[in-house]
């Protein structure tokens, strides 16, 4: 009998392992990460590998462990951290094609503008109102095309800058986070501020993390912050998802050659020398800056574009690395933040 779990995926190239289950027999195969678009695909592959006529295939996403004595947000089953060790690597970006990736494969989708300094994520959205607050002390998120978005930046002004110290940024993501009504996530992205000092490091202890993904560009200098935070996450050991590499490449427009303008395959190199995935390369494109310059995502994340299907092959490999991950074993606690 085939083991499924032995199996490369046909769709991620990626090994299955605990990211699928036998339920009741080979026919019936439980996916532990979200796949809807790909449901048909994969039952008919997955017959073929197994070598029988039909696979039932179904989906059911499960909350995984978090560092000790951190109890989970209400509402979340799984918070996903992106992180750089420098700016200007099209993090926040990523963060909205991971988030509008996750939500195509039929996932329940929050994103979290992290980034007290610069946030982004708003304008990305392309939404600017003030988020509702029922109660006068809780928030409710920002529905954004059927994500939950909560940001700094809905708060403030655009142009206001938030000129704080490093208590005051913990204290004001942990409110953030906290405080907002969060309904029935599976997964929560959290858009980190770049670097790996204090600020980030005490984000990660205080939040329930669940898992981390790294975005770098080819070049040398972003590597090299880029591996700052893969120890950083190491330290405290959250396990990291992978690598993603933005601006691989640039491709013309008009001749279609292809130009490793930021370097060749530093994504890749890293991958292979800290042993994690590279979850996928993502070339420069004109139509990724302009759309998301105007608070249009789902104009270059959801229609059939070369980039979009690649954002939804990467979005799949995260979710099915996090499936991997030990469950965790406490469920239905409300997280009590300390903002003192």
């Amino acid at each position: 009998m085939t083991d499924i779990t032995q199996l490369k995926d046909p769709i991620s190239d990626q090994q299955f392992g605990a990211s699928v289950a036998e339920t009741d027999g080979p026919k019936d195969i439980e996916f532990r990460f979200p796949m809807k678009p790909f449901q048909k695909q994969y039952q008919k592959e997955l017959a073929q590998l197994l070598g029988i006529k039909k696979v039932k295939a179904k989906t059911s996403i499960r909350s995984h462990q978090v560092k000790k004595n951190i109890e989970p947000i209400s509402g979340v089953k799984n918070i996903i951290a992106v992180a750089s060790g420098k700016g200007g690597v099209g993090k926040s970006t990523m963060s909205v094609m991971l988030a509008k990736g996750l939500q195509q494969l039929g996932a329940q989708v929050g994103i979290l503008d992290a980034d007290i300094y610069g946030p982004s994520i708003p304008k990305m959205l392309g939404r600017n109102e003030k988020p509702q607050t029922p109660d006068n002390k809780s928030f409710l998120p920002v529905d954004a095309d059927g994500i939950q978005s909560m940001s700094l930046g809905y708060i403030l002004d655009e142009k206001d800058p938030a000129i704080w110290r490093g208590a005051m940024v913990t204290k004001a993501l942990m409110q953030l986070i906290g405080d907002t009504r969060w309904h029935n996530l599976d997964y929560l992205i959290m858009d980190l501020p770049p670097g790996t000092g204090d600020i980030q490091l005490t984000m990660i202890q205080r939040i329930p993390v669940t898992a981390a993904v790294i975005v770098t560009t080819p070049q040398d200098i972003s590597l090299l912050d880029a591996q700052k935070a893969l120890a950083m996450f190491n330290k405290v050991e959250i396990p990291v998802l992978g690598v993603i590499e933005n601006m691989s490449t640039f491709v013309c427009e008009n001749c279609g050659h292809e130009t490793p303008i930021f370097g060749h395959q530093g994504g890749a190199t890293m991958a292979q020398e800290f042993n994690i995935d590279l979850l996928g390369q993502v070339p420069l494109n004109i139509q990724i800056r302009e759309n998301m310059d105007a608070g249009k995502p789902a104009a270059v994340w959801v229609k059939k574009k070369t980039h979009a299907q690649l954002g939804q092959l990467i979005a799949l490999r995260v979710a099915q690395n996090l499936a991997k991950q030990p469950l965790l074993l406490k469920s239905g606690f409300s997280l009590k933040l300390n903002t003192v």
